[in-house]
């Protein structure tokens, strides 16, 4: 067999240091930022660190498994890379997209009244930081597991980067359509149609799972890597199903036009506009 196409060896053990190592790296991302939270006064500064947490477990790692002295130089410095330029994106669009204004009506909604005001931060912690938190380790398992790769495997790496520059551009270039839409005036209340915006409802989300996959893609090469597809499978799991797409479309189903825009727009994979029913996708 080529050892192109060598099956990988997979450190276990420092496969566990790096997850110790995420573990704590999230605890203290999150921890600064329930304080920034609380002194700013609104919850929704953790949309911020969604995309900054990631870059902090893939740096993290990245120097954990150069002190063991363990994976592969090019698919450790790939996989920062593409972890790095994702999260870097999309917390500077977050936090510009969010620059001045109040508390998303998400959390806003969440937290409510109905709370003594003690019991807010607890409250908090447990419906919007922890959750995330969670979700944030599960999803970085397969950068951990691309961490203490021994080779390179140049093909799957290539095909894994490749679709993570699909994800990447679906989603900067979305967002940036989405933006530009709604920075016009003449353009409110109405619903954005064009550019991907016509293939599908959410070329946004349709992004982040590409990014994900592919990231999972860089690290496959080993049977106990192949676990990690938890992470992507999780990822694909919110966006399409519950606090991505479900909550979008729940926003917008008032909005006029909005049931047209549907009927001919695909739910999350790219298709041509009415190709097929777009409720089924």
């Amino acid at each position: 067999m080529s050892p192109a196409f060598a099956i990988d060896t997979f450190d276990l053990a420092a496969f566990g240091l790096l997850l110790a190592a995420a573990v704590a790296g999230v605890v203290v991302v999150f921890a600064a930022t329930l304080v920034v939270a609380l002194l700013a006064g609104r919850h929704s500064v953790v949309d911020v660190t969604w995309g900054l947490g990631f870059v902090v477990v893939a740096v993290s790692a990245y120097v954990t498994s150069g002190v063991l002295g363990v994976g592969n130089t090019v698919v450790r410095t790939v996989v920062l890379a593409l972890v790095a330029v994702w999260g870097l994106r999309l917390a500077i669009y977050i936090g510009w997209r969010n620059h001045g204004k109040g508390e998303d009506p998400r959390y806003a909604e969440m937290l409510g009244d109905d709370h003594p005001p003690g019991a807010v931060t607890a409250y908090v912690l447990r419906k919007v930081y922890l959750p995330q938190a969670g979700v944030m380790l599960v999803v970085s398992l397969p950068v951990l597991a691309a961490m203490v790769r021994a080779s390179t495997v140049l093909p799957v790496v290539i095909v894994g980067a490749v679709v993570w520059l699909v994800g990447f551009a679906f989603e900067s270039v979305g967002d940036a359509q989405l933006a530009s839409f709604k920075s016009d005036p003449d353009n409110k209340g109405k619903v954005m149609d064009s550019g991907l915006w016509r293939y599908t409802r959410h070329p946004n989300y349709f992004g982040d799972a590409c990014v994900w996959w592919g990231v999972f893609v860089v690290a496959a090469g080993h049977p106990l890597a192949l676990v990690t597809v938890v992470g992507p499978l999780l990822m694909t799991y919110l966006l399409t199903s519950v606090t991505g797409k479900e909550l979008t479309e729940k926003s917008m189903s008032q909005r006029p036009g909005y049931d047209e825009y549907v009927r001919r727009t695909s739910g999350f994979l790219p298709l041509p506009p009415g190709s097929r029913p777009a409720r089924a996708t």
